[in-house]
């Protein structure tokens, strides 16, 4: 094992940020993962020689610690069967859909519990071998919520951070899980949990006080040892320069002509870029586009839809099933509405490299974000970031993270609201330039004004100071 020494700021995950690439000799080397968490981390890592701890995305493989991009890499195993039941299992089966509002009904087995206990145990245990007297610990999302507790059992001199990536839901949702007095408890280890909204924080803090001995004022918890645990929301955002560098390149420019070439040049653009995901809405924005069509309010000359949906979780069955009818819909609308050489649906199954999705976005005469619940949703900011010119409409569900900051440019909907959805998307289409432009305006400064930089070191100082 190598000796990567002891590190006073450790991050947790349920991922290294690096993914392990082959070459043609069959050598492997690592490359960081893209992302915006480890583009923020990265310069706190590099300051104070940090760790990651985190699993590799393989089963059954733990390389030895070992460094790149300045920072050590710690790998926590995990066999075939934890992956099934830890991860696939607890973690996507009966957390994520709870907690986005059971809008697939979740599943409650005792031995995914048991393998989410272990595997929490497992992470916390590599972060206590790791970390050194006193450092600062930043636990990240849904998939480790008992590590907090279980590293201030194991070392309580450690500053524990915790931040949920996802929303957290409300009472009657949150009452369902067999376990909820556990995962509480698991979380009022750290002493600051974050939200992305200030419901979220709400929801934990009076949770906390309903169903473990804790007790609650305002957003501090106090634990049935005396500490005090503090509660709040910061915002999550992305990397603006990595967009605005990218939209800088006249290549990229090309390629978004290019792209509405390729389309058919038509007058409105429409996008929609998700992981293939349920929460996302998919489904509700394809029939508010093809009700528009059947009723002649546009034409496959006129407007056009482009829907990418990034591969997720394709081993889980809800997550086939969402795959069969999204298909099944783009193929209909294409059949009904399409013509040759000019489809009404450009669907896109398939993963994108950074410089083609900035293209695309800078491309979109509208771009539609219309999630049923998202704890942010990045690709509203990214789309933002991208419009340097200052044109284009943001379509968002009031639903998502992002628009409680970009209310005001954006048309926000709500997406189960068919009809409501069709206005809004015809509205969008219809803005005038001096209006389209303000608008814009004022997104772009929110969203450059709280990059994820700003993020980073908001929740990394309110830890400190906690």
């Amino acid at each position: 094992m190598a000796d990567i020494g002891k590190s006073s700021f450790v991050v947790v995950a349920n991922r290294l940020p690096v993914d392990r690439v082959v070459s043609i000799d069959g050598s492997a080397t690592w490359r960081r993962s893209p992302g915006g968490l480890v583009t923020a981390l990265a310069p706190v890592m590099r300051s104070v020689e940090g760790a990651w701890v985190g699993w590799t995305g393989s089963p059954d493989d733990a390389p030895d610690p070992f460094s790149t991009d300045d920072m050590d890499l710690v790998a926590v195993p995990l066999s075939a069967q934890e992956v099934g039941e830890y991860y696939e299992g607890f973690s996507n089966a009966t957390l994520w859909p709870l907690y986005h509002d059971v809008i697939v009904a979740p599943e409650y087995h005792r031995e995914w519990w048991d393998a989410y206990r272990r595997v929490n145990d497992r992470f916390a245990h590599a972060v206590a071998g790791v970390a050194a007297e006193e450092a600062v610990v930043f636990v990240q999302d849904y998939q480790l919520q008992l590590v907090p507790a279980i590293l201030r059992r194991l070392r309580p001199d450690l500053k524990i951070g915790f931040f949920l990536h996802i929303p957290f839901p409300p009472t009657e949702l949150f009452a369902q899980l067999p376990w909820r007095r556990q995962i509480l408890e698991g979380l009022l280890g750290a002493d600051l949990v974050g939200f992305q909204r200030e419901g979220a924080a709400e929801n934990f803090a009076s949770l906390a006080e309903r169903y473990t001995d804790a007790t609650a004022e305002s957003r501090q918890v106090r634990t049935a040892d005396g500490r005090t645990v503090h509660v709040q929301s910061f915002p999550i955002s992305i990397d603006v320069s990595e967009i605005t560098d990218l939209v800088s390149d006249p290549d990229v420019l090309a390629r978004s002509d290019h792209i509405r070439e390729e389309v058919g040049a038509p007058k409105h653009m429409l996008l929609g870029v998700d992981r293939l995901d349920y929460t996302k809405g998919i489904g509700h924005r394809l029939k508010a586009f093809g009700e528009l069509l059947a009723a002649g309010d546009l034409t496959p000359d006129e407007a056009v839809m482009v829907q990418v949906a990034t591969p997720s979780r394709e081993r889980v069955e809800a997550y086939q099933t969402l795959r069969d009818d999204i298909e099944l819909q783009v193929g209909r609308m294409n059949g009904e509405y399409g013509t040759i050489g000019q489809p009404a649906v450009h669907y896109l199954h398939s993963s994108y490299e950074r410089v083609e999705l900035v293209s695309l976005l800078r491309a979109a005469d509208v771009m539609v974000v219309t999630p049923l619940r998202d704890g942010m949703n990045l690709v509203a900011k990214e789309y933002v970031a991208a419009r340097t010119d200052l044109g284009g409409a943001l379509v968002l569900s009031e639903f998502a993270g992002a628009a409680d900051e970009l209310g005001d440019g954006a048309f926000l909907v709500n997406p189960h609201d068919i009809d409501g959805l069709k206005r809004t998307l015809l509205a969008a289409m219809r803005l005038d330039a001096a209006e389209a432009t303000q608008r814009m305006k004022l997104l772009r400064e929110r969203v450059l004004s709280n990059d994820i930089t700003r993020w980073a070191e908001s929740f990394l100082t309110s830890l400190r100071a906690a």
